[in-house]
């Protein structure tokens, strides 16, 4: 299902996204895209995307595939994804237009299902997403494992 108007309603507004100028994509079917152009502000002495905006770009992949594994929109109400370890792999200088993309694995969808369809209260996975630039070179790797989490009322 194409989760992406809800995606892009739930983690645009995040500040580190904002600050980043992060756009969901796309997020439907358990992967998501998000992208930024890399704001001179957030640039390191070499004058390539920071490894915080990078983070932040592969937190948001992550949290759009989650979302995108949502089969409707009430899947999500209440859920609370907590990252419990993030991990970066630096590849190229990160500069331009970057993307970044995440597909949730079989045993992550597994894992979340349950959550998603109000069958437990916990679920913990982890997501890895791929940095691209422009030319389509791979800049960065990263994951994150989640603690995600159905706060009832």
């Amino acid at each position: 299902m194409d989760m992406t108007a809800l995606a892009r309603t739930l983690l645009e507004p995040i500040p580190a996204h904002r600050t980043a100028g992060i756009e969901v994509l796309r997020a439907a079917d358990g992967a998501a895209e998000v992208v930024l152009e890399t704001p001179q502000e957030l640039t390191n002495v070499i004058g390539s995307l920071h490894s915080s905006g990078l983070m932040a770009l592969v937190d948001a992949a992550g949290l759009g595939a989650i979302i995108a594994c949502g089969t409707r929109t009430g899947d999500l109400d209440g859920i609370v994804p907590l990252g419990t370890v993030a991990k970066l792999e630096f590849l190229a200088p990160a500069r331009g237009r970057l993307v970044a993309a995440c597909r949730l694995t079989d045993e992550a969808r597994h894992a979340l299902q349950p959550l998603l369809a109000g069958e437990s209260e916990k679920a913990r996975l982890s997501t890895q997403a791929e940095v691209t630039d422009a030319a389509g070179t791979p800049v960065c790797r990263g994951s994150f494992d989640w603690s995600v989490r159905r706060m009832r009322e």
